[in-house]
């Protein structure tokens, strides 16, 4: 994990609750924050983390994992309706922010950042969503739209592109697909968005590191060429790349805020 992040020279990590992540159990994340310490890497946030119960101990060991790691945002992966006013409960209490990522028509729950909108609204600000931009165009929804919707209530965004908005297997490189990337960068500028945009590249496990740079070459020549230079009014610069590698695929982000 720490040599691939180097080999990118990225130094931000949203962490997955896996071993060769940043493990649950205290003393081996303690040991493994003491590694990314080590090296320079700064944990911005957890996910995605399920929430199996809805129990004080399940929501409230996840929040402790994060307050541990000094982590900022949760990205939620399938909390019902039911769990959210406790959620909620441990959002005011440890003042973590709790993104919760819609996964597309498959989703029992979540299909697009609109269904978690209507869920959260009149909630504790903090509150909000992780935009899955392949699921989201897959479910139907306009993900321009989707971004201006959830304006301060957008907490991270997982970049991907598809050659066609039906097809979960259609993800290539970012830049030879048909998502609106200057859309959603002027989009995500407009709004004044504060958080992450995470290049979540989930094809060619065995080599990733092609796709995963000319993704970040097509981006910032995006960025480059709408005129706002190279942080586009706060949007990724070359330090601002951050890194993902989870079991089987690879997870790029770039901090947008």
């Amino acid at each position: 994990m720490i040599g691939f992040m180097k080999q990118l020279n990225v130094f931000a990590l949203n962490a997955k609750d896996v071993k060769d992540h940043l493990p649950m159990d205290p003393q081996e994340e303690a040991a493994a924050l003491a590694d990314y310490a080590a090296a320079g890497i700064k944990l911005h946030a957890a996910g995605t983390i399920y929430f199996a119960k809805d129990e004080d101990a399940n929501v409230g060991s996840k929040f402790e994992y994060c307050k541990r790691a000094g982590i900022a945002v949760i990205v939620a992966g399938d909390p019902t309706p039911q769990t959210l006013p406790r959620i909620e409960k441990f959002v005011k209490e440890y003042d973590i922010g709790m993104a919760i990522h819609n996964h597309g028509p498959e989703d029992k729950l979540w299909h697009s950042p609109l269904d978690v909108l209507r869920a959260v609204k009149g909630m504790d600000p903090r509150i909000g969503c992780c935009i899955d931009v392949g699921h989201t165009v897959r479910a139907g929804t306009d993900v321009v739209q989707a971004i201006h919707e959830a304006g301060p209530r957008l907490f991270n965004l997982h970049m991907k592109d598809l050659t066609d908005f039906k097809s979960k297997e259609s993800q290539v490189a970012v830049g030879e697909g048909i998502m609106p990337m200057r859309k959603m960068f002027e989009a995500l500028i407009a709004t004044k968005y504060k958080g992450f945009v995470d290049l979540e590249y989930e094809v060619h496990p065995d080599d990733p590191m092609p796709g995963v740079i000319s993704s970040f070459a097509y981006m910032r020549g995006a960025l480059a060429g709408m005129g706002t230079g190279s942080r586009a009014e706060g949007l990724a610069d070359d330090d601002d790349l951050k890194t993902i590698c989870s079991p089987g695929r690879c997870r790029t982000r770039t901090n947008a805020g």
